[in-house]
């Protein structure tokens, strides 16, 4: 089973529609994960313990470090399109990490 964090600035409404979503979209996928939601402070300093962090275009940058340990860092542009979730997790090619 992979880790994923999701962020977004507050770690409140936003990370939690993601992590909806993107729970329907692996489970679509059969990709098995354990998804947890957070502020974007929080997800920057425990990213290192997930196979990949998912946030906003405009966050993405907060990730570059752990992006060169090999952490999957997906960025969305429209949070809500589930298109852009699958596309980008097939992208990241997630599946390979179970």
């Amino acid at each position: 089973m992979i880790k994923i964090v999701v962020a977004c600035g507050s770690g409140m409404g936003s990370s939690q529609i993601i992590k909806m979503k993107m729970a329907k979209v692996l489970k679509k996928l059969n990709i098995a994960a354990d998804i947890h939601h957070t502020n974007i402070g929080e997800a920057k300093s425990t990213a290192e313990s997930y196979h990949a962090v998912v946030c906003p275009e405009n966050l993405m940058e907060t990730f570059t470090t752990v992006k060169a340990k090999g952490v999957k860092v997906i960025a969305l542009k429209n949070l809500l399109d589930e298109k852009e979730i699958e596309g980008k997790i097939l992208e990241a090619d997630l599946a390979s990490l179970k």
